[in-house]
C-alpha cells in the first residue's frame, strides 16, 4: 500500500507544515511519495534531501535580508521572493541543500504548479536536483502579482495552488492510497473571491486562462475541502490542521513570528506522531 504526504502551501503559514514534517522525519517516517504545493513544495523538498530544520533556518536567517524578499527585490527583480539569491545561491553557498541525498532516496517528490497559458495544474516528479529543479519548486511557489511568470522546460507557470490547492485527488489518482495531508487553515476555514481581480485582470491580461482559474479559485479551494472532509470521514486520509489561525500573514520578516509558527507545527506533530505513524502501518 503506497503512502502518500499531501502538502497545502499557504505562504509563511507553511513553517506549521514543516515544524510537522521535521518530527517525521526525525521518528524516521518514511512516507513512499510526496505532493507539494507551494509552500508544501518549498519546505516539503527538504523532507526528500533528509534536512530537517532547513526551512525554518534559512527563512529566519534571511526573514529581514533585502536580498531574499521584500519591495526592493520586487522592484529590482519583478519576484518579492528573490529568484536567484532564493533559489540558487541560498541553497548553493549559506544553507546548503543536499542535492546527493534528494537525489538517492527512493521517495517520489511531485510539485504542483499552474500553466498560465491554460489555467491548469501541471504535476512534475523531480528526481534529480538540478537548476531546473529548482525552477519547478520555485514556479510551483510563485505567487501571482507577486512574482513573474516562471519559463521551465517550455511551461509558462506560476502558483500551483491556484489551479490544485490540496492535491489529495490526485495522489490518489496516482496510486497513494493512504494519505497523510496536511492543512494550514483551521477547521471551518473558507476560501473567498480575492479582492485583488482587478489587478490580476491587469498583470496577468496575456492569459486570460489564469485570469479565469483565479477568479474561480475559492470555488475550487473550498470543494477541495469538502473532498477532503469525506475522505477523512471515510477513512481514506488522515488529516492534520492548525487549531487556530496561524499567527503569521503570507509574508512576514519577523524571526520570532516564523519560530513561532514552525513551533506549533512541531508540537502539533509531537502530538500526532504515534497516530500517524498507526495510520501509515
Amino acid at each position: 500500500m503506497k503512502k502518500g504526504l499531501v502538502l497545502e502551501g499557504g505562504a509563511m503559514r507553511g513553517l506549521f507544515t514543516a515544524g510537522i514534517i521535521d518530527v517525521m522525519m526525525e521518528a524516521g517516517i518514511e512516507p513512499d511519495g510526496i505532493i507539494g504545493v507551494s509552500a508544501g513544495a518549498a519546505f516539503g523538498c527538504n523532507y526528500k534531501s533528509r534536512q530537517p530544520g532547513r526551512a525554518v533556518r534559512y527563512n529566519t536567517r534571511f526573514a529581514k535580508d533585502p536580498r531574499y524578499s521584500g519591495l526592493w527585490s520586487l522592484l529590482k527583480s519583478g519576484d518579492y521572493f528573490n529568484a536567484e539569491f532564493g533559489y540558487h545561491i541560498i541553497p548553493k553557498q549559506y544553507d546548503v541543500f543536499d542535492d546527493d541525498a534528494f537525489d538517492n532516496n527512493p521517495m517520489a517528490f511531485i510539485v504542483v504548479c499552474t500553466d498560465v497559458e491554460t489555467g491548469k495544474a501541471v504535476y512534475k516528479p523531480l528526481t534529480k536536483a538540478d537548476y531546473d529543479c529548482y525552477e519547478w519548486i520555485r514556479a510551483s511557489a510563485s505567487m501571482p502579482l507577486a512574482s513573474k511568470v516562471v519559463e521551465v522546460e517550455g511551461y509558462k507557470l506560476l502558483d500551483g495552488g491556484v489551479a490544485d490547492s490540496i492535491p489529495l485527488a490526485y495522489a490518489e489518482s496516482a496510486g497513494y492510497e493512504r494519505n497523510l495531508v496536511i492543512l494550514t487553515q483551521p477547521e471551518g476555514y473558507q476560501k473567498h473571491r480575492t479582492k485583488l481581480m482587478p489587478l490580476m485582470r491587469i498583470g496577468l491580461r496575456k492569459y486570460p486562462n489564469m485570469v479565469e482559474a483565479m477568479d474561480k479559485r475559492h470555488l475550487m479551494y473550498n470543494k477541495q475541502l469538502e473532498y477532503v472532509r469525506e475522505a477523512e470521514q471515510a477513512g481514506r486520509c488522515m488529516v492534520i490542521r492548525p487549531e487556530a489561525k496561524l499567527p503569521i500573514g503570507h509574508i512576514s520578516h519577523d524571526p520570532e513570528e516564523m519560530r513561532r509558527v514552525y513551533d506549533i507545527g512541531r508540537d502539533t506533530g509531537q502530538r500526532y506522531i504515534d497516530r500517524i505513524k498507526a495510520f501509515y502501518e
